[in-house]
């Protein structure tokens, strides 16, 4: 559309400053008569555009023009609002720059839009903190300075010392190469090398950290959702995770694959229940998955996992036993 070449072009100008008519064709694909056409538009609507001939000629606006003009339809501007209404901003500490930005966007919105797009927004929720279970959900957040520290060196590609927490261990420092920040379901993670090793760190583990003057070895370009899924199917395939067979009623399959690592098979039985063979982290994790459906799920195999549930829930008879409260 003739309007938003013309919001582009006045963007070009703003931008790069004095452009000449065949460059600006080049940038909006269109031709040089096309442009001249478009500049005296502009100037007819009153943008002060101003011609400069000769060898560094071009077109340029005035210098002290200032436009409210974004470039943002109403459906983009309105994206980026409910965008900004979601958490995941928390996890990098980037909740006031987006705050800060989502005003300037507001800011910018022609008169007609602003109050439009505001209202619109109000209607959409992105990730509330609680499910309709009323369970909360919590998002993991690093301290601020050290947030900050771990971004700054990720942006800048210097090497980065980070005080760790790994799990059941003494937090200590490590050396890493920061590759990039990656956030899944509201939990960060600083993908890196350690000595020419792939790492992958939570950033809700990370105590303090300090960015080091040397620069980080690490490639210039990165493909960080190729990183991750090479990373994640590495992580399915190692340590010791455990596959359960199972039987569920299909209102709880959801439930029970969500807290899987993997689904290897599914198949309906006669019954209506679903027969499903998933992948857990470890043991502790499967008797965990499996008990908290109670009776809407049967374990199969393997047998220890049988064992272990049998167990918790004669626990449970005997704690409940008529004279057990005596």
């Amino acid at each position: 559309m003739r309007a938003d070449r013309l919001i582009s072009l006045v963007l070009l100008l703003r931008q790069r400053g004095r452009m000449t008519a065949s460059a600006l064709a080049r940038e909006l694909e269109v031709s040089t008569r096309t442009v001249l056409r478009d500049i005296e538009a502009l100037s007819a609507a009153g943008i002060p555009v101003y011609a400069e001939r000769g060898r560094r000629g071009g077109f340029a606006l005035l210098p002290d023009f200032q436009t409210d003009l974004s470039g943002l339809n109403r459906e983009e501007a309105l994206a980026l609002l409910v965008a900004g209404s979601g958490r995941g901003e928390q996890v990098f500490g980037l909740g006031s720059a987006l705050a800060a930005a989502m005003r300037k966007v507001v800011e910018a919105l022609p008169e007609s839009q602003r109050a439009l797009a505001g209202e619109a927004a109000q209607r959409l929720l992105v990730d509330p903190e609680t499910d309709l279970l009323n369970h909360r959900l919590v998002t993991e957040e690093l301290p601020d300075p050290a947030m900050l520290v771990v971004r700054r060196a990720v942006l800048s590609g210097h090497k980065l010392r980070i005080h760790y927490a790994a799990t059941d261990q003494a937090p200590k420092w490590r050396t890493v190469d920061p590759i990039g920040l990656v956030t899944v379901r509201d939990r960060g993670y600083l993908l890196a090398t350690r000595s020419g090793a792939d790492r992958t760190y939570r950033l809700s583990r990370i105590q303090d950290a300090e960015e080091l003057p040397e620069p980080a070895e690490r490639p210039g370009q990165v493909d960080l959702d190729r990183i991750w899924r090479e990373r994640s199917a590495r992580f399915l395939t190692s340590g010791d995770q455990v596959t359960v067979r199972a039987r569920v009623h299909p209102d709880r399959r959801d439930e029970l694959t969500g807290t899987a690592l993997a689904v290897r098979a599914e198949e309906p039985d006669p019954d209506g229940w679903l027969r499903l063979e998933v992948t857990f982290q470890d043991a502790r994790h499967a008797e965990w998955a499996v008990w908290q459906l109670t009776t809407d799920v049967e374990a199969l195999e393997p047998q220890w996992l049988r064992a272990l549930l049998r167990e918790r829930a004669a626990a449970i008879v005997s704690r409940y036993e008529p004279d057990a409260g005596a």
